[in-house]
């Protein structure tokens, strides 16, 4: 009875989950960029809403996001320290997901 307990909570919080990343994310960002970060929780890093947040209104957004991705760091989250370029993103997978981001906020 706890095991099947234990799995309805382990499968609502994977519905949950799948929920906050049903926006037309990139693929690779689900791949690549889903365990750390969700569109509208924080999860180990920010969500991409308050980054996007962050950098609204700034024409420089996309290639600041870009440069904060592949360098790492924790940029004044406080929230742990990312490692440069995540899970092994390509550049061209970084700007995707920058433009997302920066893109949410509109």
């Amino acid at each position: 009875m706890k095991s099947i307990i234990v799995s309805m909570v382990a499968a609502a919080g994977l519905m949950v989950a799948g929920s906050a990343l049903a926006v037309d994310m990139p693929a690779s960002g689900k791949a690549k960029c889903g365990a750390c970060h969700a569109v509208d929780k924080k999860v180990v890093g920010p969500a991409y809403n308050d980054v996007s947040a962050k950098y609204k209104g700034d024409k420089d957004a996309v290639s600041k996001i870009i440069a904060s991705a592949t360098k790492g760091g924790s940029f004044g989250w406080k929230l742990g320290t990312m490692p440069p370029k995540g899970l092994g993103a390509t550049d061209a997978e970084i700007k995707e997901m920058a433009e997302f981001i920066a893109g949410l906020a509109k």
